[in-house]
Protein backbone atom coordinates (compact mmCIF):
# COMPACT_ATOMS: atom_id res chain seq x y z
CA UNK A 1 0.00 0.00 0.00
CA UNK A 2 1.00 3.56 -0.79
CA UNK A 3 0.00 5.85 2.19
CA UNK A 4 0.26 9.47 1.61
CA UNK A 5 0.93 11.83 4.28
CA UNK A 6 -0.43 15.49 3.94
CA UNK A 7 -0.04 18.44 6.78
CA UNK A 8 -1.62 21.67 6.59
CA UNK A 9 -0.47 24.88 7.84
CA UNK A 10 -1.26 25.05 11.01
CA UNK A 11 0.84 22.03 12.35
CA UNK A 12 3.36 21.75 9.65
CA UNK A 13 6.24 21.59 12.06
CA UNK A 14 4.74 18.31 13.01
CA UNK A 15 5.68 16.78 10.03
CA UNK A 16 8.83 14.98 10.75
CA UNK A 17 7.56 13.54 13.87
CA UNK A 18 3.98 12.42 12.32
CA UNK A 19 6.64 10.56 9.48
CA UNK A 20 9.04 9.10 11.57
CA UNK A 21 5.96 7.54 13.71
CA UNK A 22 4.10 6.35 10.15
CA UNK A 23 7.24 5.16 9.03
CA UNK A 24 8.61 3.09 11.96
CA UNK A 25 5.05 1.12 11.95
CA UNK A 26 4.12 0.64 8.26
CA UNK A 27 7.08 0.21 6.71
CA UNK A 28 7.54 -3.31 8.40
CA UNK A 29 4.27 -4.20 7.05
CA UNK A 30 5.67 -3.57 3.30
CA UNK A 31 4.05 -0.12 2.98
CA UNK A 32 5.63 2.94 1.63
CA UNK A 33 5.15 6.15 2.36
CA UNK A 34 4.97 9.32 0.17
CA UNK A 35 5.43 12.38 2.36
CA UNK A 36 3.42 15.43 0.20
CA UNK A 37 4.11 18.09 3.15
CA UNK A 38 3.77 20.53 4.49
CA UNK A 39 7.80 20.30 5.44
CA UNK A 40 8.02 23.31 7.98
CA UNK A 41 5.90 26.46 9.19
CA UNK A 42 7.73 28.70 6.46
CA UNK A 43 7.42 26.79 3.65
CA UNK A 44 6.69 28.17 0.05
CA UNK A 45 3.94 26.38 -0.63
CA UNK A 46 1.23 27.16 1.96
CA UNK A 47 -1.28 24.51 2.65
CA UNK A 48 -5.17 24.97 4.50
CA UNK A 49 -7.48 21.83 5.92
CA UNK A 50 -9.55 22.78 2.95
CA UNK A 51 -6.23 21.95 0.34
CA UNK A 52 -5.49 19.00 2.08
CA UNK A 53 -8.88 17.99 0.89
CA UNK A 54 -8.12 19.06 -2.47
CA UNK A 55 -5.23 17.06 -3.07
CA UNK A 56 -5.57 14.10 -0.75
CA UNK A 57 -8.50 13.76 -3.62
CA UNK A 58 -6.56 13.88 -6.22
CA UNK A 59 -4.05 11.35 -5.15
CA UNK A 60 -6.62 8.77 -4.33
CA UNK A 61 -9.03 9.51 -7.36
CA UNK A 62 -5.55 9.64 -9.92
CA UNK A 63 -4.43 6.18 -7.77
CA UNK A 64 -1.23 7.93 -6.96
CA UNK A 65 -2.09 7.36 -3.44
CA UNK A 66 -4.20 4.09 -1.82
CA UNK A 67 -4.72 6.16 1.53
CA UNK A 68 -4.10 9.47 2.90
CA UNK A 69 -3.07 10.34 6.18
CA UNK A 70 -3.88 13.74 6.97
CA UNK A 71 -5.41 16.49 9.81
CA UNK A 72 -5.19 19.36 11.52
CA UNK A 73 -5.91 20.70 14.45
CA UNK A 74 -8.75 18.64 15.81
CA UNK A 75 -8.81 17.07 12.51
CA UNK A 76 -12.97 18.19 11.76
CA UNK A 77 -11.85 20.63 9.61
CA UNK A 78 -9.36 17.99 7.49
CA UNK A 79 -12.01 15.30 7.83
CA UNK A 80 -15.13 17.61 6.26
CA UNK A 81 -12.47 18.67 3.30
CA UNK A 82 -11.61 15.33 2.27
CA UNK A 83 -15.05 14.25 2.32
CA UNK A 84 -16.37 16.72 0.15
CA UNK A 85 -15.21 15.20 -2.66
CA UNK A 86 -15.81 11.54 -4.43
CA UNK A 87 -13.37 8.57 -4.50
CA UNK A 88 -12.75 9.52 -0.34
CA UNK A 89 -14.18 8.09 2.96
CA UNK A 90 -12.21 9.83 5.32
CA UNK A 91 -12.73 9.15 9.21
CA UNK A 92 -11.91 11.16 12.18
CA UNK A 93 -9.56 9.39 14.26
CA UNK A 94 -8.12 10.27 17.61
CA UNK A 95 -6.80 7.12 19.19
CA UNK A 96 -6.01 3.37 18.51
CA UNK A 97 -10.00 1.81 18.96
CA UNK A 98 -11.33 4.98 16.63
CA UNK A 99 -8.32 3.47 13.80
CA UNK A 100 -9.14 -0.12 14.35
CA UNK A 101 -13.11 0.39 14.01
CA UNK A 102 -12.68 2.75 11.01
CA UNK A 103 -10.61 0.34 9.00
CA UNK A 104 -12.99 -2.37 9.93
CA UNK A 105 -16.46 -1.05 9.51
CA UNK A 106 -15.96 1.91 7.85
CA UNK A 107 -13.16 0.85 5.63
CA UNK A 108 -12.22 4.22 4.23
CA UNK A 109 -8.97 5.63 2.76
CA UNK A 110 -8.03 8.24 4.49
CA UNK A 111 -8.12 9.09 8.25
CA UNK A 112 -7.84 12.84 9.56
CA UNK A 113 -6.39 13.48 13.29
CA UNK A 114 -6.12 16.28 15.65
CA UNK A 115 -1.98 16.95 15.65
CA UNK A 116 -2.95 20.38 17.89
CA UNK A 117 -5.56 18.79 20.57
CA UNK A 118 -4.66 16.38 23.06
CA UNK A 119 -0.95 16.41 21.65
CA UNK A 120 1.40 16.56 24.66
CA UNK A 121 3.47 14.32 26.34
CA UNK A 122 3.57 10.66 24.63
CA UNK A 123 1.49 11.91 21.29
CA UNK A 124 4.18 10.31 19.21
CA UNK A 125 3.59 7.20 20.91
CA UNK A 126 -0.38 7.42 20.51
CA UNK A 127 0.67 8.03 16.74
CA UNK A 128 2.54 4.71 16.28
CA UNK A 129 -0.35 3.03 18.51
CA UNK A 130 -3.20 4.33 15.98
CA UNK A 131 -1.03 3.19 13.06
CA UNK A 132 -0.45 -0.24 13.92
CA UNK A 133 -4.35 -0.52 14.51
CA UNK A 134 -4.98 1.66 11.52
CA UNK A 135 -2.88 -0.84 8.90
CA UNK A 136 -1.72 -3.97 10.93
CA UNK A 137 -5.17 -5.82 11.00
CA UNK A 138 -6.64 -5.53 7.45
CA UNK A 139 -9.98 -3.61 6.04
CA UNK A 140 -13.47 -3.71 5.72
CA UNK A 141 -13.86 -7.11 8.31
CA UNK A 142 -16.27 -5.91 10.58
CA UNK A 143 -16.61 -5.38 14.42
CA UNK A 144 -17.12 -6.62 16.53
CA UNK A 145 -17.77 -10.10 15.41
CA UNK A 146 -21.22 -10.95 15.69
CA UNK A 147 -22.14 -7.53 13.52
CA UNK A 148 -19.47 -8.37 10.91
CA UNK A 149 -22.20 -9.16 7.90
CA UNK A 150 -24.38 -6.51 8.81
CA UNK A 151 -21.53 -3.76 8.76
CA UNK A 152 -20.01 -5.11 5.71
CA UNK A 153 -24.00 -4.75 3.92
CA UNK A 154 -23.77 -1.04 5.26
CA UNK A 155 -20.37 -0.53 3.84
CA UNK A 156 -21.93 -1.54 0.23
CA UNK A 157 -24.94 0.38 0.58
CA UNK A 158 -22.98 3.21 1.71
CA UNK A 159 -20.84 3.14 -1.70
CA UNK A 160 -23.93 2.31 -4.06
CA UNK A 161 -25.41 6.04 -1.99
CA UNK A 162 -21.78 7.94 -2.69
CA UNK A 163 -21.99 6.54 -6.55
CA UNK A 164 -24.88 8.20 -6.98
CA UNK A 165 -24.69 11.81 -4.94
CA UNK A 166 -20.92 12.29 -5.70
CA UNK A 167 -19.78 13.58 -8.98
CA UNK A 168 -16.49 12.46 -10.69
CA UNK A 169 -13.47 14.63 -9.95
CA UNK A 170 -12.72 16.00 -13.01
CA UNK A 171 -16.13 17.40 -12.96
CA UNK A 172 -15.74 19.27 -9.71
CA UNK A 173 -12.02 20.34 -9.28
CA UNK A 174 -12.26 22.86 -12.56
CA UNK A 175 -15.51 24.51 -10.99
CA UNK A 176 -13.36 25.26 -7.69
CA UNK A 177 -11.16 28.70 -7.44
CA UNK A 178 -7.81 28.14 -9.65
CA UNK A 179 -6.03 29.33 -7.38
CA UNK A 180 -7.08 26.96 -4.28
CA UNK A 181 -6.29 24.06 -6.69
CA UNK A 182 -2.88 25.52 -7.80
CA UNK A 183 -1.64 25.93 -4.29
CA UNK A 184 -2.84 22.38 -3.25
CA UNK A 185 -0.64 21.26 -5.59
CA UNK A 186 2.00 23.27 -5.32
CA UNK A 187 4.16 21.11 -2.79
CA UNK A 188 7.90 21.04 -2.82
CA UNK A 189 8.29 17.87 -3.88
CA UNK A 190 4.51 17.36 -5.45
CA UNK A 191 5.54 16.79 -9.05
CA UNK A 192 8.27 14.16 -8.42
CA UNK A 193 5.53 12.08 -6.64
CA UNK A 194 2.85 12.75 -8.30
CA UNK A 195 4.02 11.80 -11.62
CA UNK A 196 5.71 8.52 -10.98
CA UNK A 197 2.62 7.30 -8.99
CA UNK A 198 -0.47 8.60 -11.02
CA UNK A 199 -2.58 6.08 -12.82
CA UNK A 200 -5.21 7.71 -14.73
CA UNK A 201 -4.04 9.76 -17.77
CA UNK A 202 -6.79 12.43 -17.69
CA UNK A 203 -6.13 13.66 -13.92
CA UNK A 204 -2.85 13.85 -14.92
CA UNK A 205 -3.01 15.90 -18.23
CA UNK A 206 -5.52 18.38 -15.91
CA UNK A 207 -2.94 18.30 -13.11
CA UNK A 208 -0.38 19.13 -15.95
CA UNK A 209 -2.20 22.32 -17.11
CA UNK A 210 -2.78 23.36 -13.76
CA UNK A 211 1.33 23.64 -13.01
Amino acid sequence: MKIALINENSQAAKNAVILAALEKVVAPMGHTVDNYGMYAADDAAQLTYVQCGILGAILLNSGAADFVITGCGTGEGAMLAMNSFPGVICGHVEDPVDAYTFAHVNDGNAVAMPFAKGFGWGGELNLEYVFEKLFGFGHGQGYPPERVEPEMRNKRILDEVRLKTMRPLLECLPQLDEALVKGAVAGEHFEELFFKNCKDAAIAEYVKKLL
